[in-house]
């Protein structure tokens, strides 16, 4: 499976994400408007993965998508972006081929960032939290958007880019820290039962700030898990580009082959796990453990090996690049 060369674990995200997709996109080929659209909204710590499936999936399909921060936007009218703004990046995304941005994927990360303040509609303003979610109401479920040609804000006398929604989809993302949410991995909520049947879910996600009309919207929940050790080692070797492979891939370039014991493997995962912000600290761990290495680069087009161990990730031993002998 093409996703899983590049996405290590999340294997029920990953199948509830796929057929999403293409159910989605099915519906879209075969003109069906009668099928309501399944936006889909997803719960997972930082780091966990949430973008770079939904990009992954994005790039295997071969469509425009747009990967946006819901923190920047305000309600219209303050300081801040409005949210048709994301229109516009999906549109560039796409080279401006307004067709084809029309059936593209917008991933809205954070949006637990916006939450309402209290589990009551404000009477107050709430313009970056429960005045956005408001907002989006529109564009998530379909319709005929203006958007300002510059992005930024809307005056009287631009013309405008009208970009229909009907069938773009919405991807929203969060950590939803300290809730629990889900037993099982994915739980849909639709018009049907499954709101009835999954009571708790529904409350737990209201009370974290998301309004219900919003919620009403993303029928479609998926779960991510927290990565753990097994996962973190896996992502520093297995993924087509891993993480691993590009330091291979760069210092080849200075004719020095570079070698990860498996110690050092399990050290930079557990420093990661200790950091508790998922697969990000793994980059980070590297380029900081790195740059002492690259500083030391031998100016000579010799060939060169560096066996990188576990003491040399703790620092405990300093990093010695050999020359290669009969090499």
């Amino acid at each position: 499976e093409k996703i899983s060369k590049k996405v290590i674990g999340q294997e029920e995200a990953k199948k509830v994400l796929s057929v999403a997709l293409y159910n989605h996109y099915k519906k879209i080929n075969a003109h069906k408007h009668t099928l309501e659209k399944s936006n889909i909204l997803m719960i997972g710590p930082t780091g966990s993965g949430k973008t770079l499936l939904a990009k992954t999936l994005a790039d295997i399909l071969n469509i425009p998508f747009a990967c946006v921060d819901a923190t920047v936007y305000t309600e219209a009218g303050y300081v801040g972006e409005d949210v048709e703004s994301m229109l516009l990046k999906l549109l560039q995304n796409a080279d401006y081929n307004k067709e084809r941005a029309q059936k593209g994927i917008i991933f809205i990360d954070e949006i637990d960032k916006v939450a309402r303040k209290t589990e009551n509609p404000s009477i107050t303003r709430d313009v970056s939290g429960e005045g956005v979610q408001n907002s989006l109401l529109k564009i998530i479920e379909g319709s005929i958007v203006n958007i300002p040609p510059q992005g930024g804000r809307k005056h009287p006398y631009q013309e405008y880019i009208t970009f229909d929604t009907t069938n773009v989809l919405f991807i929203c993302a969060g950590a939803f820290e300290g809730i629990n949410f889900v037993k099982k991995n994915t739980i849909g909520l639709n018009k049907t039962n499954q709101i009835e049947e999954q009571p708790e879910l529904y409350s737990k996600l209201i009370k974290a700030g998301l309004i219900p009309e919003l919620l009403g919207r993303l029928p479609i929940v998926v779960s991510l898990n927290k990565l753990e050790l097994n996962d973190l080692k896996d992502i520093l070797t297995k993924p087509e580009n891993a993480i691993l492979n590009q330091y291979q891939e760069l210092l080849k370039m200075d004719n020095i082959d570079i070698e990860f014991s498996q110690d050092a493997i399990d050290a930079i995962a557990r420093k990661a796990l200790k950091q508790n912000t998922g697969a990000r600290s793994l980059r980070s761990i590297l380029e900081q453990f790195m740059l002492g290495v690259m500083f030391e680069i031998p100016q000579e087009k010799n060939k060169y090996k560096l066996v990188i161990t576990k003491e040399m990730v703790l620092g405990e031993e300093k990093a010695k690049i050999k020359e290669k002998t009969g090499g």
